[in-house]
């Protein structure tokens, strides 16, 4: 048997450092996060190769005195905290004071810094551990880290390494979230000796989304802000015709710190929920603060996982605050017939942070679109009656409304999903004014509103409403039963007769009777008053194929969702001729709905185009 012995600092050290730098972008987080921590107001971030062989992280922040360096590199040392107890009141991003010991067991580094009232600076080298020299230097105030040759000593690890690009793709990641946490401080990210990121640190989170993200992030967000005991919450929330099919642009802060948290996550998706397509995940910035007494910072050695002390009542809290935010909200999308030639982000020069005449920040270039000029156009020759079959239906009387002019003062949001005017197309003061032009392909409505065009799918529209209605009933317990004479008998396997005794409640409260009949057969004596169009029995076949899956741990509240989801299958489908009647009574109850621009599944129930692009297409406009 080996014979147990203490291990040498150098080991000790490199061990410790595993944990906490996993890869370079760990190095550029540890050395921004202290860069933040000592007032800097603008950071300089250049790396090569993916920050393997170089990374150089300049502040102008309070530098280091002399006297404290060598102590900056030795293992639990920091500035941040005094005590245990503090860890309960940690207000900076780093405390550990494990990243300069660690950075320095498996890197070359080199420290240059001169704090305000000092003549000179230092230049201070460690290398895998090891001090290499101190000497005096002239400098300018602030913070220089120089690191070079990531795990030179310890092999096995830099092998592990991905190629540079991608470990260069992972650092500019870091920096743009950084950017995105402390809109206030300057950050210039140089990769290959190429200028990727510069911000101006004034403050504008939307100017710095507009920076990281281009001109379709920042056209489509909408501002939050909400306070309730012991949470603030702001930012901006995008639009659903953003969100992408990963989680990767779900940008959240606590307490300026960017953190990943499945709980925060799923409230935001959760608010979602009714404006998304399954699979697709919304762009988010939001800045989340709260007591320090609730949040655990000290959970996860990089710092990126947080413990919360009330995590039910966080995810109600943030959930119901996000899906209030984005009620009431026009989501409509509009197709652009023609796609101008995308902008590149403008390439800014930025200064050095201890350059002492700073660039004062940049006015983001207008765009703005030249409206076609004013004309006349003649009024519309009346509808002709179109058959159906061999039945001829009239334009409806209630539709013929002449377009008015638009109110004065109204305006239109130029990005992808329209805000109409300063009144919705679904509402009453609009809807006299709606123009039904006629049926497409039997499948989608258009509908003239000012000068948009709206199409209507008939499907997602009616299946929306029949889903939202159905929840309703449920959750107002106005769900009737109709009787079934004789009743209908159905045969259940014994899983399925697991599955209706664990859902009993849910049937009964949806409306259906349902008793055993001898053996494994039962009678269906009652089914839902309001559910038309699908055969019962496959109805219920469905219900018991969806409640099979593993919903042991879900809330009632998801069981219902699937009831309701399965009505949406006696929707009207697409290729199906409507009569105008049936299709201005489907926008009327669409009207009715809290949420109805998109169907259960995400799909958008209307889509809009506006006459400047269908104008610009028919070169009836040519600027």
């Amino acid at each position: 048997m080996a014979q147990i012995q203490v291990l040498d600092q150098s080991t000790i050290n490199q061990i410790a450092a595993g944990e906490v730098i996993e890869r370079p972008s760990s190095i550029v987080k540890e050395l921004m996060e202290n860069a933040i921590d000592a007032g800097a107001t603008a950071v300089t971030v250049e790396i090569k190769d993916g920050g393997i062989s170089f990374i150089r992280v300049t502040d102008n922040g309070c530098g280091i005195p002399k006297e404290q360096i060598p102590t900056a590199f030795l293992r639990h040392s920091t500035s941040k905290i005094r005590s245990a107890s503090d860890l309960a009141t940690v207000h900076s991003l780093g405390f550990r004071g494990e990243a300069l010991s660690s950075i320095a067991a498996i890197a070359q580094v080199e420290l240059i810094t001169k704090v305000p009232e000092a003549l000179t600076g230092v230049s201070y080298t460690i290398e895998g551990g090891v001090e290499s020299s101190m000497e005096e230097i002239g400098a300018p105030d602030g913070t220089t880290f120089l690191v070079r040759n990531v795990f030179y000593n310890t092999p096995v690890r830099r092998k592990f390494l991905k190629t540079p690009m991608t470990e260069g793709s992972y650092i500019n990641e870091l920096v743009e979230r950084m950017a995105l946490s402390h809109p206030e401080v300057s950050i210039r990210f140089i990769q290959n000796g190429q200028n990727k990121l510069y911000t101006t640190g004034n403050g504008n989170v939307k100017d710095l989304i507009y920076t990281i993200y281009g001109r379709e992030m920042a056209a489509n967000v909408i501002p939050i802000s909400f306070e309730t005991l012991g949470l603030s919450v702001n930012g901006f929330l995008g639009k659903p015709v953003i969100a992408r099919g990963n989680r990767g642009f779900e940008n959240y802060f606590i307490n300026g710190r960017y953190v990943r948290s499945s709980l925060i996550a799923k409230a935001i998706e959760a608010a979602y929920k009714p404006f998304m397509m399954q699979h697709r995940y919304p762009f988010t910035v939001l800045y989340l603060t709260m007591d320090s007494d609730r949040v655990d910072v000290n959970v996860h050695p990089a710092k990126l996982e947080l413990r919360f002390q009330d995590e039910a009542a966080l995810y109600d809290t943030l959930t119901n605050g996000l899906g209030t935010a984005l009620e009431g909200k026009e989501f409509i999308p509009q197709v652009e017939l023609i796609r101008e030639t995308a902008q590149e982000k403008p390439v800014l020069k930025a200064p050095e942070p201890f350059e002492k005449n700073r660039l004062e920040t940049m006015r983001q270039r207008q765009e703005a679109q030249k409206s076609p000029a004013s004309a006349k156009d003649p009024s519309p020759a009346p509808w002709q009656k179109r058959e159906e079959g061999k039945v001829k239906i009239p334009f409806p009387p209630s539709t013929k409304a002449a377009v008015s002019e638009k109110p004065s003062g109204e305006t239109v949001e130029a990005d992808g999903q329209m805000t109409l005017f300063q009144e919705k197309l679904l509402s009453e003061k609009a809807r006299s004014r709606h123009k039904l032009i006629g049926q497409l392909f039997d499948t989608y409505w258009l509908i003239q509103f000012e000068d948009k065009l709206f199409i209507m799918d008939q499907h997602a529209a009616h299946e929306k409403v029949l889903y939202e209605h159905t929840m309703k009933g449920l959750r107002e317990h106005k769900f009737h039963s109709q009787l079934v004479s004789p009743p209908l008998i159905i045969s259940l396997s014994k899983r399925e007769e697991d599955i209706l005794n664990r859902y009993r409640a849910s049937f009964e409260k949806l409306g259906y009777e349902i008793e055993s009949f001898g053996g494994r057969e039962y009678a269906v004596s009652a089914v839902p008053a309001n559910i038309f169009g699908i055969p019962q029995q496959d109805m219920l076949v469905e219900l018991f194929a969806q409640l099979g899956e593993d919903l042991e741990n879900e809330p009632s509240e998801l069981i219902m969702e699937k009831i309701a989801g399965i009505s949406c299958k006696a929707a009207v489908k697409g290729n199906h001729a409507m009569s105008f009647q049936e299709a201005d009574a489907l926008i009327d109850q669409l009207m009715t709905l809290d949420n109805p621009y998109a169907c259960p599944h995400g799909r958008p129930t209307i889509i809009s185009m506006s006459k400047y692009e269908i104008e610009k297409k028919f070169k009836r406009i040519v600027s």
